[in-house]
C-alpha cells in the first residue's frame, strides 16, 4: 500500500459521519462533498447514534436483570450485574463522604456507559464502516469516546453537577468564598485567589474529557495502523508474513486494550465521584 493510500485510509477511518447546516439546507458529509468541514452547525451523527444506542442497551440489560432477579442461585447475567453493582457501590462508599441518592446510580451509569462506548474499539476497524459503505454511507466512526465532542459533553455535565451541589450545600455565599478566599484568606488576595481557584475549577472538566479522549483516540489509531498490515497479505511471502504478524499484533493489542477501556471507564467514574464529594464538603 502506498504512503498516499495509507494516509487516505487513516483519514477515512478518523472521519465522522456528519450533517451540517449550509446555505442550501442540511447536507451530509460525503467523499465528494466536504461542506461540513469547519462548519459550526455540524453534528457527528455516528457519535450521537452509538452513544444513545449503547445507553439504551445498558438500561435495557440492567433493567431486565433487575426485573428477573431472584433470591436463590443467581444466573450468569444477574451475577455479573451484582458484581458490577457491588464494585461501584463499594467505591462510592469509600470515596463519597456526603449524603446523596444520586451519586451511586450516577457512578453506575458512568462506569457501564463509558465502558460500553470504549468496548466498541475492540470491533475490527473495517467491519462496521465496511457494512456502512455497502449501504452508501461513506464515513462511520463507531467509538463515541474517540470524539472529543462526546467526552466534553459528559465532562460538562459533571461540571454542572459540581457547581449545582457546591451552591446547594454551601450556598452562593459559601461557594463565592471558596473561589475568592482560598488559599489566602485576605481581601487583598481575592483577585489572585479567584484566578487560581477558577482555573482549578475549569481544569476539572477539561482534564476529565481530554484524558478519556486521548487514551481512546490513541488506541483507535493503533488499531487502524495495525489494520494497514493486512493490505499486502496476498502480495507474496513478504505480504503474507506481514499480515500474519499484523493478526498476532492485533490480538495482543486487543487483550491489552481490554484493560485500557476498563481502566478509563473506572477513572472517569472515580474522578466524577471525587469531584462531587469535594462539592458536598461544606467547610
Amino acid at each position: 500500500m502506498s504512503a498516499e493510500s495509507s494516509s487516505g485510509y487513516i483519514k477515512h477511518h478518523l472521519q465522522n459521519l456528519q450533517v451540517c447546516s449550509t446555505e442550501n439546507g442540511w447536507v451530509w458529509n460525503t467523499m465528494e462533498n466536504m461542506e461540513c468541514k469547519g462548519n459550526f452547525w455540524t453534528f457527528n451523527i455516528d457519535t450521537i447514534f452509538f452513544s444513545v444506542f449503547l445507553g439504551i442497551l445498558f438500561l435495557w440489560l440492567f433493567r431486565s436483570v433487575a426485573k428477573k432477579a431472584t433470591q436463590g442461585v443467581p444466573g450468569k447475567w444477574q451475577s455479573f450485574v451484582e458484581i458490577v453493582y457491588d464494585f461501584v457501590d463499594s467505591n462510592v462508599k469509600d470515596t463519597f463522604h456526603g449524603k446523596s441518592n444520586l451519586i451511586a446510580p450516577l457512578g453506575m451509569a458512568i462506569f457501564v456507559w463509558v465502558f460500553l462506548m470504549n468496548f466498541m474499539d475492540l470491533i475490527p476497524v473495517d467491519w462496521l464502516p465496511g457494512l456502512a459503505g455497502l449501504m452508501g454511507i461513506d464515513y462511520l466512526k463507531v467509538v463515541p469516546t474517540t470524539d472529543v465532542n462526546a467526552t466534553f459533553a459528559m465532562s460538562i455535565s459533571v461540571f454542572i453537577l459540581i457547581v449545582f451541589f457546591s451552591i446547594k450545600i454551601k450556598g452562593i455565599g459559601g461557594f463565592t468564598k471558596e473561589l475568592t478566599l482560598n488559599p489566602f484568606n485576605h481581601p487583598i488576595a481575592i483577585p489572585f485567589n479567584f484566578i487560581l481557584e477558577g482555573v482549578a475549577l475549569l481544569a476539572k472538566p477539561v482534564s476529565l474529557s481530554l484524558r478519556l479522549f486521548g487514551n481512546m483516540y490513541a488506541g483507535e489509531l493503533i488499531f487502524i495502523l495495525i489494520a494497514l498490515m493486512y493490505a499486502g497479505t496476498f502480495d507474496g511471502f513478504g505480504g503474507a508474513s506481514l499480515g500474519i504478524f499484523g493478526a498476532l499484533l492485533h490480538f495482543v493489542w486487543a487483550v491489552f486494550h481490554i484493560l485500557v477501556i476498563t481502566l478509563q471507564a473506572f477513572i472517569f467514574m472515580m474522578l466524577t465521584i471525587v469531584y462531587l464529594s469535594l462539592a458536598h464538603e461544606d467547610h
